[in-house]
């Protein structure tokens, strides 16, 4: 019996970074689903004061992007260390 996981199981790809592969810039509803929240949720986010969600760049009224370098950073910043918490 092989008990080698494929590297295109469910498992692994749970594992992998989830930013590795995507586009420079994200819409509203695939940075939603990178975060597995609601797209209203990343909505209200921009437009609350002070904006809580990551950096944004508005195009025009109705098309807004967030870079996936800042979606990075944005990331890495609210990353809360269990152990430097306690």
């Amino acid at each position: 019996m092989n008990n080698v996981i494929p590297l295109t199981s469910p498992a692994v790809s749970a594992t992998t970074d989830r930013l590795a592969g995507l586009p420079t810039l994200l819409t509203t509803e695939e940075l939603a689903r990178l975060l597995r929240v609601d797209p209203s949720t990343i909505r209200r986010w921009r437009t609350s004061r002070p904006v809580q969600g990551p950096p944004f760049v508005q195009f025009s009224e109705r098309v807004t992007k967030y870079h996936i370098d800042d979606v990075r950073a944005w990331l890495a910043k609210h990353r809360v260390d269990p152990e430097a918490a306690a």
